[in-house]
């Protein structure tokens, strides 16, 4: 495992049904095993990096690079070069090829291939992910993933989502990220029909969804938000849109509201996971049940993952007590290649964590945040997503980002960051929007206009970054009053 056997029983049973379709191109099962089974066969390094934008070619050449017991490490194609250079040379890898000639890529060997080169899944237990996250080093942390670890995973998220061999999906955003590598490698785990565009663009996801018959829809609250309200305002159809998955960041109320307005026969699910631990834990809001959002719940564990709240002595901590989101499960990662600086994933006797605070009530997961970008203020911790989250629900709020400012007389003081949706917005209205939703010692104390949202050359939103605008006095920023 973790798909490729399943992958030559699709294309056997159902040869000439449609695998995967990016920006309107189309594989079949055939198609797609036959393509993937002549790139292997060719291809005896061990590991294979993939550096380039959505495209059917980027479909059967990971689809090829995990065949038997080789391994794809996945880089994002708009890192900075000397970035990527950085990250083939630590692989051990020779050459990185040049993405966007139609032809397979050349691999990248560190070592001697399989004698066998067919289009088959190897030993559970070995390797076949290389994933790459941010992290506090220019050079991001590599993490490896078992085919078990995968296995595992599809059939949880199958059970927990309700994936179906007569689901159309379409997960909008670059294959290189995580969310939609995995999207796409289910689909074809379970025979489902997999979508995707060469770029994310709000009217060709539209298209899409009335032209393809999209009925299932994965993607990051940002993007629900401008395909729910700008779908809305131009009366575009996603009746026929049955689930709608989400991850990245918590649902906000405002967008919850208009995915439901849009989409009215959808469940919506977003769950809460880490490109180390895999899936935590999840919720669905079935259509037709009153809307509950704007806390910081995130539903309850995922089939076979278990959770606790560990303090850092590994201890279990009460219910309602804030303290490490603790997993175990077989979906968990094998562990870094580089970048562990002891932080990053820590175990307690085989309880994981990558420092992600929370607590457990009444067996549903709460999540506030990373431990390192609480504020402390006047003595009481504050969690920046908790704010944001807050903000987010307030009209007039495209985006919201808040962060600890030194402060002489509270250590920090809370600040927020505003992209208005439209026109603009006060601080008076910020903070009338808040009183009901968040409690006074939590709430900023200064307000700030943002041009755009402050982000890092990896394309995440960055709260230092913010601050140094407002210190600097950025023409990007401009203070609220």
């Amino acid at each position: 495992m973790p798909f490729l056997n399943r992958l030559q029983r699709w294309a056997a049973d159902r040869p000439d049904d449609t695998a995967v379709v990016v920006a309107g191109q189309r594989l079949s099962w055939a198609e797609l095993r036959d393509a993937a089974e002549a790139t292997a066969a060719g291809n005896t390094a061990k590991i294979t990096v993939l550096a380039e934008r959505n495209s059917t070619h980027f479909a059967v050449a990971f689809t090829a690079a995990v065949a038997g017991e080789r391994q794809c490490a996945v880089l994002d194609p708009s890192w900075p070069e000397p970035l990527l250079d950085e990250v083939v040379q630590r692989l051990g890898a020779a050459s990185r090829a040049v993405p966007g000639k139609g032809s397979v890529p050349q691999a990248r060997a560190t070592g001697p291939g399989p004698a066998d080169c067919l289009l088959a899944d190897g030993e559970p237990g070995t390797s076949f992910l290389i994933g790459l996250t941010s992290g506090t080093t220019s050079v991001p942390k590599a993490f490896t993933r078992s085919r078990r670890s995968w296995q595992e995973s599809f059939e949880a998220s199958m059970e927990f989502f309700g994936l179906t061999q007569d689901d159309k999906t379409l997960a909008p955003g670059p294959l290189t990220s995580s969310l939609n590598l995995y999207a796409l490698a289910e689909c074809l785990y379970a025979g489902s029909e997999f979508h995707t565009l060469e770029s994310f663009d709000v009217g060709d996801v539209h298209a899409a969804i009335g032209y393809d018959g999209i009925t299932r829809l994965v993607l990051v609250p940002t993007m629900l938000r401008m395909l729910s309200e700008r779908g809305l305002t131009g009366c575009v159809d996603a009746s026929g849109v049955r689930t709608i998955i989400c991850a990245g960041s918590k649902l906000d109320a405002r967008t919850l509201e208009a995915a439901r307005r849009w989409a009215p026969n959808a469940t919506i699910y977003e769950y809460y996971g880490a490109s180390e631990l895999s899936f935590v834990s999840g919720t669905g809001l079935p259509a037709g049940k009153p809307l509950d959002a704007g806390g910081t719940g995130i539903g309850r564990p995922f089939p076979g993952v278990e959770v606790r709240i560990l303090d850092d002595a590994g201890e279990v901590l009460p219910e309602g007590v804030a303290g490490n989101i603790c997993v175990r499960s077989g979906m968990v990662s094998n562990g870094y290649l580089w970048g562990d600086d002891g932080q990053a994933l820590r175990s307690f006797n085989g309880w994981f964590t990558v420092g992600d605070q929370g607590y457990l009530d009444k067996g549903e997961l709460h999540i506030l945040g990373r431990r390192s970008d609480m504020i402390i203020t006047a003595g009481k911790n504050v969690y920046p997503h908790e704010v944001e989250l807050a903000l987010a629900s307030i009209p007039g709020v495209a985006s919201a980002v808040a962060a600890g400012m030194a402060d002489d007389v509270r250590g920090q003081r809370v600040v927020a960051g505003i992209v208005p949706s439209h026109g603009g917005v006060t601080a008076t209205q910020l903070k009338t929007g808040l009183e009901e939703i968040l409690p006074w010692d939590k709430r900023p104390q200064q307000y700030f206009s943002l041009m755009e949202l402050p982000m890092t050359d990896r394309g995440k939103v960055s709260r230092r970054i913010m601050l140094d605008w407002i210190a600097a006095s950025d023409s990007r920023v401009k203070r609220l009053v």
